[in-house]
């Protein structure tokens, strides 16, 4: 049974304890030292650092730091936002799995949006191995323009240029689908970052001229396509492109000459023909003209644009007949004498 103590001692007694437990306190934590604390429960921290947040010059307590450090460990821990639009995650299985076997597959059936999703799982499998990266890329270009996603196949062939800095030919594949696109200035950017890498290369100089094109500077590309011209003399394409300039620009004769030579050198496309008869035209070589415009409808059927200069072009010709044809009647009727 235990001794009442009186009031006065009682709390000189309770006084006495609670200094001792301080004492102990502070000689356990000055032994086990920061490492050895207990972790400050989240409400108390998140105290601390509402009342902390008011004054920048507060310097954080060690418990503050604690909870800061444990915040972001927990956004380290959050699932990873993907790096681009090409690399998909997806779940990782026990086995390995050929996904770019499944895109084949897909592609052959027919269902191109599932063929394009596995190509990406692949980009992202590929990870840091260059090989297969850009293997599963190859893959997926295609399969992102039979989709109608341009501006993927544009990364793609962008996240290729940084796996191969030294070669021109992926920013100019670049440069052509941001035209497709109407982005002519990002193109011409692609196309003039190809040229530092290898000005001797026919197709940056054709691309080039393209994006001076779709900007009305006619000069320019008339510029650059003799360029293409130049380095390679059989680039049909390039002189295609220098003809239908040099058309737009009045230079009728000049026309005719580089798009005959593209003619000869694409002899199966349409559209080269239809050029070569407006240049025709052009010049009142109807004949010429005529010839050309039915070669391009016998190569094209559906073209339009070819379909629509036969049919003016055999309308003029038939005014032009009947015009001849009653200056003719009126010569007769004149009295010479």
């Amino acid at each position: 049974m235990g001794v009442a103590l009186p009031p006065h001692m009682r709390s000189t007694t309770l006084f006495a304890c609670l200094v001792t437990l301080c004492l102990a306190g502070c000689e356990a934590r000055s032994l086990r030292g920061p490492q050895g604390l207990s972790p400050v429960p989240r409400a108390a921290s998140r105290a601390a650092s509402a009342e902390a947040a008011p004054c920048p010059s507060f310097k954080a307590e060690p418990e503050d730091t604690s909870a800061q450090a444990s915040a972001v460990t927990a956004e380290a821990l959050a699932p990873a936002e993907p790096a681009d639009a090409l690399s998909l995650p997806h779940e990782e299985h026990l086995a390995p799995v050929d996904h770019l076997g499944r895109a084949r597959v897909l592609r052959q059936e027919g269902d191109l949006a599932g063929a394009l999703t596995e190509a990406r799982r692949a980009v992202h499998d590929a990870g840091e191995d260059l090989d297969a990266r850009e293997t599963a890329l190859d893959h997926l270009i295609p399969l992102a323009r039979l989709t109608g996603q341009k501006q993927l196949a544009a990364d793609a062939y962008e996240e290729l240029a940084h796996l191969f800095p030294d070669g021109p030919g992926p920013l100019v594949q670049k440069a052509r689908i941001l035209l497709e696109l109407g982005q002519t200035q990002s193109a011409r950017q692609a196309a003039e970052a190809a040229l530092l890498l290898d000005p001797e290369y026919p197709e940056v100089y054709q691309v080039l001229g393209r994006a001076h094109l779709a900007d009305g500077q006619l000069a320019l590309a008339i510029i650059r396509f003799q360029q293409a011209v130049h380095l390679d003399p059989y680039h049909g394409y390039a002189l295609n492109n220098l003809g239908f300039a040099r058309l737009l620009a009045g230079q009728n004769e000049a026309a005719v000459e580089a798009l005959a030579q593209a003619a000869y050198l694409l002899p199966y496309e349409g559209f080269v023909h239809n050029n070569l008869g407006l240049a025709y035209e052009r010049l009142g070589r109807y004949e010429e003209a005529a010839m050309a415009f039915d070669t391009a409808l016998r190569l094209s059927p559906k073209n339009r644009r070819a379909r629509l200069n036969h049919a003016r072009l055999e309308r003029q010709t038939h005014a032009s007949a009947q015009v001849q044809a009653v200056s003719r009647e009126r010569s007769r009727e004149v009295d010479p004498g």
